[in-house]
Formats: structure tokens, C-alpha cells, sequence
């Protein structure tokens, strides 16, 4: 949801909780107002009642002395209360004023006249008659003004007794305008507080709708963004791919690309959860900062990436954005005080010629993610002919079981070559799979699906150790002292069985444990340190040769290579592709050769093709080496032919790089 739209939201529930408010507030109001207003007409009656007991006992009273009106008046008597009258008459304090037996007969009246007294039959009379009073207020006639008229009993004897019913009019002007005095005051004052009150509640409504909008919107964000990087998630990056695949209906082209980290496990097994978080960081920022600002970048779980291309441009374009995005996302990162190398897979889908639905752009992404993760190349643009991952996978898996039933694979071997004598002292047995349909397979085309399943590495590492041993038994038979070189996964050592299977195997085979070297990488062994260390002891301890492979690739700090029992390192070709011209290639071939003397081992150099870089090597004092320049990988009995006990390392085969 846009911010825009959450701010309509937000006045929308603002105005609305206004408007609500209003109703109660509004109610509130009218009835106090109708309150205030029977309060009002209550403090006239009051007043009423009030100034009619204060007339019958100060004025009616004394003046009639205990006259008993059902008996009359005689003229004195009209006199005393005439001359009482007439001040507050005078002064407008009293309207009318009349004095009338229990009979109803007008016994007095200030203005001398007879109409207008209230009968016998009327509820008022009675209640003054029975010794109450009644008090009510007469509105205004065209000939009369408003009045308060009060009806009670007159008291004229001292024994208490009623002797007659006095009527008195007061006039209502003077209290209606006090009344109205006080309930406009009252009104305003009510008034005010209930605008305060709208106020705090609106306020209270405006607070309130702000704090939701911001609390939907955070847990929005959190509901569709990463907490670790801060990209948008898998949900996010899913609705952002169908909108741009709906784009594209009218005429809009772009790409979806699923990226892979390579041997981010490693990285967490070796330095940790920490290191790997941090270099997720690292990879989310270098994504972004690469990136155009219409892109998306999203992180869809663990180490896989997705980026959402809007208007991608043509095919040529776009592999040279990826291509440049990948390198800079490649440069070296510092973590844990260890310098490595981000290294990523791109599998590239383009829309709408490539897919119709999202699922298919992420399905199609993904088989050519896979293609560039086991392939020579990084970036991989999907084509009709991409093998789905998961199909090409457990395809490949079912193949591999079948392959090791019907002993399809094959071992090729290449020698290590003693430098300062040029004869071989070693060859490195390397599988081949002689597939049915697709001919003889390398190692990369396979052996990434197999160390996925242990059901598979396990067999086909005890099929390549027996195969080895029992080739060792021919050539050593043969008159070539050779040792033989078997490559482990890290899943070979994760148990202490292996140890025990390799002791069985050289039993059976006769063959001597020092004339088996087993290589591993620095990877391998940091998977489980702790485990590889005691299996590769137990190893050692049979008089099992260790070769630690790729030694500098990975992420083996010194410790760990001075506590393992490695018996030779081997450097790989990265290392001394300057040689023999590149001083600095010259100086760390000669540190990573000084290391491994100083630690015991000796030192092989992989991928040699040229006489020059083994006469560097020589001179750094390294003392073994194999690659193209001697031998590419085949079976035995060619290394035999080429190199047998009298042959030197002055001899070099063509070569075509293979790996």
C-alpha cells in the first residue's frame, strides 16, 4: 500500500471518528440544555412558592389579624390589607393579590375586581383549601403579561388553622430574564467544556488514527521486507513480478533473475552464523547500490536473491548489467579478519516472450540459475532447452544409482611430477562417468548432484577408493612404484566409519597405507572441524597420507592447518598464473612453499601448462607438480606408456585445459 493511499485511509477513519463523536457529544449537549431549562422553569416555581409564603405570613397575615374570611371582611379589615397591598403593587413586586373563602367568594382583591379568581372546583383551590399550595406559571395573553400564579391557604388565626385561600400573580419578566441570564451563562459554560471535549477527543481520534497508520504500516513493512537486509521479501518480490508481468501485456519488456551464493554453507560452518549474516549484508547492499533505482532487489530466503528488471532492454543489455553487477558483487570482503570472495550464480528469465505467469518466471530463473552454479559460466539466461533444476536433479540422482549398479563410471588418473628428479611419485585418480546416452561425463557435469545425497557420495567415494587400490595393485605390479590419490567430499568426513572402511579396503587390497593419499579441501574439513579432525587423525594414524587441496582457495586459517595432520598441500594454478614474470605471483608462490616446508609437508603445485612456470617452480623450491604440461587425466596404462620408471619430466604433451 502506497503512503498516499494510507494517508486517505488515515483522514477517511479521522473524519469519520469527527462525525461519530458528534452524535453522543451533540446528545450530551441537548440534554443538558433541556436540563438547564427545566432547572430554569423549577427556579421560578420555586421562587414562586417562596414569595407567596412570604406574602401570606408578612403581609395577609398581620393584616387580618385572625379574621376568618368564611365570616367576611369588614371595612377595616379591607383597609389594613389594602394599604398592605398597595406598596408592593405599587413597586411591581405583586401583579394581583386576592383573598377568597373556602366557598370561592372573592372575599378581597387589590384592584377591587372579581374576575379572574381560580373556582372552587379547580385542582389548584383544592390543594390550597387542604393546606398546600400550588404554584404555576400563566404565559403571556394579549392582555396580560406572564405570571407566576400562586395559590395557598391563608393562615390568619395563631392556632394554624386555614381560614381562606389566597391568590397571588407575580410577575415572571424580571425572573424570566434572570432565569435566561443564568441559563445562557450555564450554556455557554457547558458549551465551552463540550467544544474542550470535542477537542481532546478529536484530538485523542487524530493521535490515535496516526499511531495506527504508523503501526500498520511498520508492520507491513515487516510483513513484506527482510529483517536481516531490509529488502523486500519473497511476498513482495512476488507481487512486484506480477505487476511488471502485467506491465508487459502492454508492451513492456524486462527480466527476472534468481541469484545463488556460492559456498555460503562453508561460510557459516567455518566463521559462523554472525560472518554469514554480515556477508548477506554485504551482498544486499552491493545488490542495490549496482543496480538502477527501478529495479528491485529482494531476498527470497537463506542465500538466493531476486531481482525484478522493469524495461530491461535488449538481451545484450541486460547480461552486460548482470555481468558488471556480479563483478562488482565478487570483490573481496573482510569478515572475521578474513579476506574471501563472494562468488554468485544468475539465472535469467526475460518476460513476457519468456513465461506467461510468475510461477513459470521463477521456475525458468531457476533452471538457469542452476545451469550457471554447475556450468562454466555465471550468468545463465534461460532458453527452451534449460533443464528444470529439480527435474534435472532428481534425474540426475536416479541416473547416478543406476550408474554405480551397472559400474558406468570410469577412473582417469593424472601423475604428480617430482620436480627436481622428473619422475612420477604419485597419480590422482579422477571419475569420469561413461554415460550411455551422452557419452564419457567430467566431474562437473555430476559430482555437484552427488555430494547433495549422502545415499550417493557414500558409494561412489568406496567405488573410486576400491577401483584406485586395486589399479595401485596392477602398476605396482607392473614395476611402477606409484602411490595413488583418492579426493574426498566433506560428507566422507563426517564419521569415524570411513576411517574403519579405508583400513578394510587396504587390507583387502594389500596395498600399503603410505601409497594412498587422500586429498581433501579446506572446505571439506571446515564443514564439521571437530569430526574431520578425528577422522583424518584416525587416517593418519593407519600411515594414510593427507593432502590438503586448494590450499589458500578456501577459508583454513593457520590454527586449524597446524592442528590437522596434513602430510602435503597443494597450490592451486590461481596463484602462479603471473609466473614466471610477476614478482609478486614469485613472492607468494614462495610464502605458500615456505609455509608448507615450515609446517612439515610437502608442496604440489596444480595446474601447471607451461615449461616456464615449472622452471619458476623449481626455483622456489616447490617440490611437486602436475597439469597439462606432463599429462592430461587418462587411464593408467597411457600415464605407463608415457612415463614409465626410466622417463622424465623433460617431456611435454599438448595440452588443452581441463578440470
Amino acid at each position: 500500500m502506497t503512503i498516499r493511499r494510507r494517508r486517505q485511509q488515515g483522514s477517511r477513519l479521522f473524519a469519520l471518528y469527527v462525525v461519530a463523536s458528534l452524535f453522543p457529544i451533540s446528545g450530551i449537549g441537548a440534554l443538558a440544555m433541556r436540563g438547564d431549562a427545566t432547572s430554569a422553569d423549577q427556579f421560578g416555581l420555586d421562587w414562586g412558592r417562596a414569595q407567596g409564603a412570604i406574602i401570606q405570613d408578612m403581609v395577609v397575615a398581620p393584616a387580618l389579624r385572625g379574621a376568618d374570611l368564611s365570616q367576611g371582611l369588614n371595612g377595616t379589615e379591607r383597609e389594613r390589607l389594602q394599604s398592605a397591598t398597595d406598596l408592593a403593587i405599587f413597586n411591581g413586586r405583586v401583579s394581583h393579590l386576592r383573598l377568597l373563602s373556602f366557598t370561592g367568594a372573592v372575599e378581597f382583591s387589590d384592584n377591587g375586581g372579581l374576575e379572574g379568581s381560580v373556582p372552587p372546583s379547580d385542582p389548584a383551590f383544592r390543594t390550597a383549601a387542604t393546606g398546600g399550595t400550588d404554584v404555576r406559571v400563566i404565559e403571556k395573553q394579549l392582555d396580560s403579561p406572564a405570571a407566576v400564579h400562586v395559590t395557598l391557604p391563608v393562615i390568619a388565626a395563631a392556632n394554624g388553622r386555614a381560614t381562606g385561600v389566597l391568590e397571588v400573580d407575580l410577575p415572571y419578566d424580571a425572573i424570566a430574564t434572570k432565569v435566561q441570564g443564568e441559563t445562557r451563562a450555564e450554556m455557554i459554560r457547558f458549551g465551552v467544556s463540550l467544544v474542550g471535549l470535542f477537542a481532546v477527543l478529536a484530538l485523542i481520534s487524530w493521535w490515535t488514527t496516526r499511531a495506527l497508520r504508523e503501526n500498520a504500516a511498520e508492520h507491513e513493512h515487516q510483513a513484506l521486507h527482510d529483517s536481516l537486509t531490509g529488502l523486500p521479501n519473497r511476498q513482495l518480490f512476488l507481487r512486484t513480478a506480477e505487476e511488471a508481468l502485467a506491465r508487459s501485456q502492454h508492451g513492456e519488456m524486462g527480466a527476472l533473475v534468481l541469484i545463488d551464493l556460492d559456498h555460503f554453507k562453508e561460510v557459516n560452518d567455518t566463521l559462523g552464523h554472525q560472518a554469514g549474516d554480515e556477508l548477506l549484508q554485504v551482498v544486499a547492499s552491493r545488490l542495490s547500490e549496482s543496480l538502477r533505482t527501478d529495479d528491485t532487489v529482494a531476498r527470497l530466503g537463506g542465500d538466493e536473491f531476486g531481482l525484478v528488471l522493469p524495461r530491461a532492454g535488449g538481451r545484450e543489455e541486460t547480461l552486460a548489467l548482470l555481468t558488471r553487477v556480479r563483478h562488482e558483487l565478487g570483490e573481496e570482503v573482510m569478515l572475521n579478519g578474513v579476506s574471501l570472495s563472494v562468488g554468485a550464480s544468475f539465472g535469467v528469465c526475460f518476460y513476457p516472450e519468456g513465461a506467461e505467469t510468475v510461477e513459470q518466471l521463477l521456475r525458468h530463473a531457476d533452471a538457469a540459475m542452476y545451469q550457471g552454479k554447475y556450468g562454466p559460466t555465471g550468468v545463465v539466461v534461460y532458453d527452451a532447452g534449460t533443464p528444470q533444476h529439480a527435474t534435472h536433479v532428481l534425474m540426475m540422482h536416479d541416473e547416478l544409482l543406476r550408474a554405480l549398479d551397472h559400474d558406468e563410471l570410469v577412473l582417469h588418473y593424472q601423475p604428480k611430477m617430482e620436480l627436481h628428479t622428473g619422475r612420477v611419485s604419485c597419480l590422482e585418480a579422477l571419475v569420469r562417468w561413461q554415460h550411455p546416452e551422452r557419452g564419457l561425463l567430467l566431474p562437473s557435469e555430476f559430482l555437484s548432484v552427488a555430494e547433495q545425497y549422502s545415499e550417493l557420495i557414500g558409494p561412489m567415494t568406496s567405488w573410486v577408493l576400491r577401483r584406485a587400490l586395486a589399479d595401485c595393485t596392477t602398476w605396482t605390479a607392473a614395476g611402477n612404484d606409484w602411490a595413488v590419490a583418492v579426493n574426498l567430499s566433506h560428507r566422507n568426513l563426517a564419521s569415524l566409519e570411513f576411517a574403519d572402511t579405508v583400513s578394510a579396503m587396504l587390507r583387502e587390497s594389500g596395498v600399503r597405507p603410505g601409497l594412498l593419499h587422500l586429498e581433501v579441501t579446506e572446505t571439506a574439513l571446515a564443514h564439521d572441524n571437530e569430526m574431520a579432525a578425528q577422522v583424518v587423525g584416525a587416517l593418519a594414524a593407519q600411515g594414510v597420507s593427507i593432502s590438503m587441496d586448494d590450499f589458500g582457495v578456501g577459508f583454513t586459517s593457520l590454527t586449524r592447518l597446524r592442528t590437522v595432520q596434513v602430510s602435503e598441500v597443494k597450490i592451486d594454478r590461481a596463484f602462479f598464473a603471473g609466473l614466471p614474470g610477476d614478482d609478486r605471483d614469485r613472492a607468494v608462490v614462495r610464502s605458500f612453499i615456505d609455509l608448507g616446508h615450515n609446517l612439515g609437508c610437502l608442496v604440489t603445485a596444480v595446474g601447471v601448462e607451461s615449461q616456464d612456470v615449472a622452471d619458476a617452480l623449481v626455483n622456489a623450491g616447490c617440490d611437486q607438480a602436475q597439469g597439462y604440461l606432463w599429462q592430461r587425466p587418462c587411464p593408467w596404462e597411457e600415464v605407463a606408456r608415457a612415463f614409465g620408471t626410466t622417463t622424465t619430466a623433460t617431456t611435454a604433451i599438448a595440452t588443452t585445459k581441463e578440470r
